[in-house]
Protein backbone atom coordinates (compact mmCIF):
# COMPACT_ATOMS: atom_id res chain seq x y z
CA UNK A 1 0.00 0.00 0.00
CA UNK A 2 2.88 2.37 0.73
CA UNK A 3 4.20 1.78 -2.79
CA UNK A 4 0.77 2.50 -4.28
CA UNK A 5 0.42 5.72 -2.31
CA UNK A 6 3.90 6.79 -3.40
CA UNK A 7 2.91 6.20 -7.02
CA UNK A 8 -0.27 8.22 -6.50
CA UNK A 9 1.75 11.04 -4.95
CA UNK A 10 4.01 11.21 -8.01
CA UNK A 11 0.99 11.43 -10.31
CA UNK A 12 -0.57 14.06 -8.10
CA UNK A 13 2.52 16.26 -8.23
CA UNK A 14 2.68 15.92 -12.02
CA UNK A 15 -1.04 16.60 -12.51
CA UNK A 16 -1.06 19.70 -10.30
CA UNK A 17 1.91 21.14 -12.21
CA UNK A 18 0.53 20.26 -15.65
CA UNK A 19 -0.59 23.82 -16.41
CA UNK A 20 0.08 25.47 -19.80
CA UNK A 21 2.25 28.21 -18.26
CA UNK A 22 5.11 27.78 -15.78
CA UNK A 23 3.80 30.69 -13.71
CA UNK A 24 0.38 29.08 -13.48
CA UNK A 25 2.01 25.73 -12.66
CA UNK A 26 3.80 27.34 -9.72
CA UNK A 27 0.43 28.52 -8.40
CA UNK A 28 -1.48 25.28 -8.96
CA UNK A 29 1.21 23.09 -7.42
CA UNK A 30 1.84 25.40 -4.45
CA UNK A 31 -0.27 23.53 -1.87
CA UNK A 32 0.42 20.09 -3.33
CA UNK A 33 4.19 20.56 -3.05
CA UNK A 34 4.13 21.21 0.69
CA UNK A 35 2.34 17.94 1.35
CA UNK A 36 -0.40 17.06 3.80
CA UNK A 37 -1.98 14.02 5.39
CA UNK A 38 -3.12 12.61 2.00
CA UNK A 39 -6.03 11.00 3.81
CA UNK A 40 -8.22 11.02 0.71
CA UNK A 41 -5.81 9.10 -1.55
CA UNK A 42 -5.39 6.62 1.30
CA UNK A 43 -9.16 6.14 1.43
CA UNK A 44 -9.28 5.55 -2.33
CA UNK A 45 -6.69 2.78 -2.00
CA UNK A 46 -8.44 1.26 1.02
CA UNK A 47 -11.79 1.33 -0.79
CA UNK A 48 -10.25 -0.55 -3.69
CA UNK A 49 -9.21 -3.36 -1.34
CA UNK A 50 -12.86 -4.49 -1.21
CA UNK A 51 -12.96 -5.06 -4.98
CA UNK A 52 -11.96 -7.98 -7.13
CA UNK A 53 -8.98 -6.50 -8.93
CA UNK A 54 -6.39 -3.72 -8.85
CA UNK A 55 -6.22 -1.37 -11.80
CA UNK A 56 -4.17 1.64 -12.79
CA UNK A 57 -7.44 3.54 -12.56
CA UNK A 58 -7.31 3.31 -8.76
CA UNK A 59 -4.18 5.47 -8.74
CA UNK A 60 -5.85 7.90 -11.11
CA UNK A 61 -8.90 7.99 -8.84
CA UNK A 62 -6.65 8.87 -5.90
CA UNK A 63 -5.32 11.84 -7.88
CA UNK A 64 -8.84 12.91 -8.88
CA UNK A 65 -10.11 13.13 -5.31
CA UNK A 66 -7.01 14.87 -3.95
CA UNK A 67 -7.18 17.51 -6.70
CA UNK A 68 -10.77 18.26 -5.71
CA UNK A 69 -9.65 18.55 -2.10
CA UNK A 70 -6.71 20.82 -2.88
CA UNK A 71 -8.87 23.03 -5.09
CA UNK A 72 -11.22 23.53 -2.15
CA UNK A 73 -8.29 24.59 0.05
CA UNK A 74 -7.46 27.45 -2.31
CA UNK A 75 -11.04 28.66 -2.06
CA UNK A 76 -11.36 28.04 1.69
CA UNK A 77 -8.24 30.05 2.48
CA UNK A 78 -9.65 33.03 0.58
CA UNK A 79 -13.04 32.70 2.30
CA UNK A 80 -11.44 32.34 5.75
CA UNK A 81 -8.65 34.87 5.15
CA UNK A 82 -6.18 32.21 6.32
CA UNK A 83 -2.60 33.45 6.19
CA UNK A 84 -0.94 30.02 6.07
CA UNK A 85 -1.59 26.50 4.79
CA UNK A 86 0.57 23.57 5.90
CA UNK A 87 3.04 26.02 7.41
CA UNK A 88 3.61 28.12 4.27
CA UNK A 89 1.88 31.31 3.05
CA UNK A 90 -1.53 30.62 1.53
CA UNK A 91 -1.89 31.03 -2.22
CA UNK A 92 -3.93 34.22 -1.90
CA UNK A 93 -1.20 35.77 0.28
CA UNK A 94 1.42 35.11 -2.40
CA UNK A 95 -0.59 35.78 -5.57
CA UNK A 96 -3.72 37.64 -4.52
CA UNK A 97 -7.29 36.49 -4.00
CA UNK A 98 -8.46 36.51 -7.61
CA UNK A 99 -5.46 34.53 -8.79
CA UNK A 100 -5.82 32.01 -5.94
CA UNK A 101 -9.50 31.43 -6.77
CA UNK A 102 -8.61 30.83 -10.41
CA UNK A 103 -5.90 28.40 -9.31
CA UNK A 104 -8.49 26.45 -7.36
CA UNK A 105 -10.82 26.50 -10.37
CA UNK A 106 -8.06 25.11 -12.60
CA UNK A 107 -7.40 22.23 -10.19
CA UNK A 108 -11.12 21.39 -10.07
CA UNK A 109 -11.26 21.38 -13.87
CA UNK A 110 -8.15 19.19 -14.00
CA UNK A 111 -9.82 16.74 -11.63
CA UNK A 112 -12.91 16.55 -13.86
CA UNK A 113 -10.70 15.97 -16.90
CA UNK A 114 -9.00 13.01 -15.22
CA UNK A 115 -12.31 11.67 -13.87
CA UNK A 116 -13.73 11.59 -17.39
CA UNK A 117 -11.07 9.06 -18.31
CA UNK A 118 -12.27 6.72 -15.55
CA UNK A 119 -15.78 6.25 -16.86
CA UNK A 120 -19.24 7.77 -16.41
CA UNK A 121 -19.75 6.53 -12.84
CA UNK A 122 -16.64 8.22 -11.51
CA UNK A 123 -17.39 11.37 -13.50
CA UNK A 124 -20.87 11.51 -11.96
CA UNK A 125 -19.45 11.12 -8.44
CA UNK A 126 -16.89 13.83 -9.20
CA UNK A 127 -19.56 16.25 -10.43
CA UNK A 128 -21.88 15.46 -7.52
CA UNK A 129 -19.10 16.05 -5.00
CA UNK A 130 -18.05 19.34 -6.60
CA UNK A 131 -21.66 20.48 -6.35
CA UNK A 132 -21.84 19.47 -2.70
CA UNK A 133 -18.62 21.34 -1.96
CA UNK A 134 -19.93 24.54 -3.48
CA UNK A 135 -23.32 24.15 -1.77
CA UNK A 136 -21.65 23.57 1.57
CA UNK A 137 -19.48 26.65 1.15
CA UNK A 138 -22.46 28.76 0.11
CA UNK A 139 -24.53 27.54 3.06
CA UNK A 140 -21.68 28.48 5.38
CA UNK A 141 -21.43 31.91 3.75
CA UNK A 142 -25.13 32.80 4.02
CA UNK A 143 -25.57 31.22 7.45
CA UNK A 144 -28.63 29.52 8.93
CA UNK A 145 -32.07 30.48 7.68
CA UNK A 146 -34.36 32.34 10.12
CA UNK A 147 -35.44 29.88 12.77
CA UNK A 148 -32.97 27.18 11.64
CA UNK A 149 -30.96 25.43 14.34
CA UNK A 150 -27.33 26.60 13.95
CA UNK A 151 -25.96 23.18 14.92
CA UNK A 152 -28.13 21.44 12.32
CA UNK A 153 -26.93 23.99 9.77
CA UNK A 154 -23.33 23.28 10.79
CA UNK A 155 -23.71 19.58 10.04
CA UNK A 156 -25.27 20.33 6.66
CA UNK A 157 -22.30 22.56 5.83
CA UNK A 158 -19.90 19.88 7.04
CA UNK A 159 -21.63 17.23 4.94
CA UNK A 160 -20.88 19.29 1.83
CA UNK A 161 -17.45 20.68 2.65
CA UNK A 162 -15.78 17.72 4.36
CA UNK A 163 -17.79 14.51 4.45
CA UNK A 164 -18.58 14.54 0.72
CA UNK A 165 -14.89 14.25 -0.17
CA UNK A 166 -14.18 11.32 2.14
CA UNK A 167 -17.26 9.48 0.87
CA UNK A 168 -16.17 10.20 -2.70
CA UNK A 169 -12.69 8.80 -2.07
CA UNK A 170 -13.96 5.47 -0.76
CA UNK A 171 -16.71 5.21 -3.36
CA UNK A 172 -14.57 5.76 -6.44
CA UNK A 173 -11.82 3.50 -5.10
CA UNK A 174 -14.37 0.71 -4.70
CA UNK A 175 -15.90 1.45 -8.12
CA UNK A 176 -12.55 1.26 -9.88
CA UNK A 177 -11.84 -2.12 -8.27
CA UNK A 178 -15.26 -3.58 -9.09
CA UNK A 179 -16.42 -3.90 -5.47
CA UNK A 180 -19.99 -5.17 -4.85
CA UNK A 181 -22.63 -2.45 -4.66
CA UNK A 182 -23.37 -3.20 -0.99
CA UNK A 183 -19.70 -2.69 -0.10
CA UNK A 184 -19.51 0.53 -2.09
CA UNK A 185 -22.60 1.91 -0.34
CA UNK A 186 -21.26 0.95 3.10
CA UNK A 187 -17.91 2.59 2.37
CA UNK A 188 -19.65 5.78 1.25
CA UNK A 189 -21.74 5.85 4.44
CA UNK A 190 -18.64 5.29 6.53
CA UNK A 191 -16.96 8.20 4.74
CA UNK A 192 -19.88 10.52 5.45
CA UNK A 193 -19.75 9.87 9.19
CA UNK A 194 -15.95 9.87 9.34
CA UNK A 195 -15.97 13.21 7.52
CA UNK A 196 -18.32 14.78 10.05
CA UNK A 197 -16.15 13.51 12.91
CA UNK A 198 -13.01 14.69 11.12
CA UNK A 199 -14.39 18.22 10.82
CA UNK A 200 -15.29 18.34 14.51
CA UNK A 201 -11.77 17.15 15.33
CA UNK A 202 -10.39 19.96 13.14
CA UNK A 203 -12.58 22.47 14.99
CA UNK A 204 -11.22 21.22 18.31
CA UNK A 205 -7.64 21.29 17.05
CA UNK A 206 -8.06 24.88 15.93
CA UNK A 207 -8.74 25.81 19.54
CA UNK A 208 -6.15 23.68 21.32
CA UNK A 209 -3.21 22.71 19.09
CA UNK A 210 -0.05 24.86 18.90
CA UNK A 211 0.57 26.29 15.39
CA UNK A 212 3.68 24.14 15.00
CA UNK A 213 1.56 20.99 15.25
CA UNK A 214 -0.98 21.91 12.58
CA UNK A 215 0.76 24.37 10.26
CA UNK A 216 -2.16 26.78 10.82
CA UNK A 217 -2.79 29.76 13.04
CA UNK A 218 -4.24 28.75 16.38
CA UNK A 219 -7.78 29.98 16.78
CA UNK A 220 -8.05 31.09 13.15
CA UNK A 221 -11.73 30.16 13.11
CA UNK A 222 -12.32 32.59 15.98
CA UNK A 223 -10.39 35.32 14.16
CA UNK A 224 -12.43 34.80 10.99
CA UNK A 225 -15.76 34.36 12.75
CA UNK A 226 -16.16 30.85 11.31
CA UNK A 227 -19.02 29.10 13.15
CA UNK A 228 -17.17 26.01 14.36
CA UNK A 229 -19.11 23.47 16.38
CA UNK A 230 -17.47 24.33 19.75
CA UNK A 231 -18.23 28.02 19.14
CA UNK A 232 -21.87 27.31 18.27
CA UNK A 233 -22.28 25.17 21.37
CA UNK A 234 -20.60 27.84 23.51
CA UNK A 235 -22.99 30.50 22.21
CA UNK A 236 -25.93 28.29 23.14
CA UNK A 237 -24.53 27.57 26.62
CA UNK A 238 -26.74 29.61 28.97
CA UNK A 239 -25.03 28.46 32.16
CA UNK A 240 -23.22 30.87 34.46
CA UNK A 241 -20.03 28.89 33.84
CA UNK A 242 -20.19 29.65 30.12
CA UNK A 243 -21.20 33.31 30.44
CA UNK A 244 -17.79 34.88 29.85
CA UNK A 245 -17.04 32.77 26.79
CA UNK A 246 -20.54 33.34 25.43
CA UNK A 247 -20.07 37.10 25.74
CA UNK A 248 -16.76 36.97 23.87
CA UNK A 249 -18.36 35.05 20.99
CA UNK A 250 -21.55 37.07 20.66
CA UNK A 251 -20.11 39.49 18.12
CA UNK A 252 -18.87 36.81 15.72
CA UNK A 253 -15.18 37.22 14.86
CA UNK A 254 -12.91 37.61 17.90
CA UNK A 255 -10.21 39.90 16.53
CA UNK A 256 -9.05 41.73 19.63
CA UNK A 257 -5.79 39.99 20.66
CA UNK A 258 -6.61 39.98 24.37
CA UNK A 259 -10.13 38.67 23.80
CA UNK A 260 -8.79 36.04 21.41
CA UNK A 261 -6.28 34.76 23.95
CA UNK A 262 -8.92 34.70 26.67
CA UNK A 263 -11.39 32.79 24.49
CA UNK A 264 -8.78 30.14 23.75
CA UNK A 265 -8.08 29.82 27.48
CA UNK A 266 -11.76 29.42 28.31
CA UNK A 267 -12.32 26.81 25.63
CA UNK A 268 -9.83 24.42 27.30
CA UNK A 269 -12.31 23.52 30.05
CA UNK A 270 -15.56 24.74 28.52
CA UNK A 271 -18.62 22.45 28.61
CA UNK A 272 -19.12 23.30 24.93
CA UNK A 273 -15.81 21.67 24.10
CA UNK A 274 -16.82 18.48 25.91
CA UNK A 275 -20.16 18.42 24.11
CA UNK A 276 -18.35 18.73 20.78
CA UNK A 277 -16.14 15.79 21.72
CA UNK A 278 -19.25 13.75 22.53
CA UNK A 279 -20.86 14.54 19.16
CA UNK A 280 -17.63 13.57 17.42
CA UNK A 281 -17.66 10.16 19.10
CA UNK A 282 -21.29 9.65 18.09
CA UNK A 283 -20.29 10.06 14.46
CA UNK A 284 -17.33 7.73 14.87
CA UNK A 285 -19.64 5.07 16.30
CA UNK A 286 -21.91 5.41 13.24
CA UNK A 287 -18.87 5.12 10.96
CA UNK A 288 -17.87 1.88 12.66
CA UNK A 289 -21.40 0.52 12.34
CA UNK A 290 -21.24 1.07 8.57
CA UNK A 291 -18.18 -1.20 8.41
CA UNK A 292 -20.08 -4.21 9.75
CA UNK A 293 -21.29 -5.23 6.28
CA UNK A 294 -17.72 -5.46 4.97
CA UNK A 295 -15.61 -8.64 5.01
CA UNK A 296 -12.91 -8.85 7.73
CA UNK A 297 -10.03 -7.76 5.52
CA UNK A 298 -6.98 -5.83 6.76
CA UNK A 299 -8.45 -2.79 5.00
CA UNK A 300 -11.53 -2.95 7.23
CA UNK A 301 -9.28 -2.97 10.28
CA UNK A 302 -7.43 0.04 8.87
CA UNK A 303 -10.70 1.94 8.46
CA UNK A 304 -11.64 1.10 12.03
CA UNK A 305 -8.26 2.39 13.22
CA UNK A 306 -8.82 5.63 11.29
CA UNK A 307 -11.72 6.29 13.67
CA UNK A 308 -9.28 5.96 16.56
CA UNK A 309 -6.88 8.33 14.77
CA UNK A 310 -9.57 11.00 14.41
CA UNK A 311 -10.45 10.74 18.09
CA UNK A 312 -6.82 10.89 19.20
CA UNK A 313 -5.85 13.86 17.03
CA UNK A 314 -8.47 16.03 18.75
CA UNK A 315 -7.42 15.10 22.30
Amino acid sequence: MADRLAAAEKRLQDSAADAPDVRVAELTSHVVRVGGKRLRPLLVVLGAEFGNWWTDGVLQAAVVVELVHVSSLYHDDVMDAAATRHGVPSAHVRWGERTAVLGGDWLLARSAQLAAGLGPQVLRVNARTAGRLVSGQMRELVGPAPGEDPVSHYFQVTAGKTAALLAMALEIGALQAGAPEAYTAALSTYGEHLGAAFQIADDLLDLTAPPGDTGKEQGKDLLAGVPSLPALLARADDSSEGAELRALLTGGAVTDPADHRRALELFRDAPARQRAVGLMHQRLDLAREALEVLPPLPARRALDLLCDYVALRSS
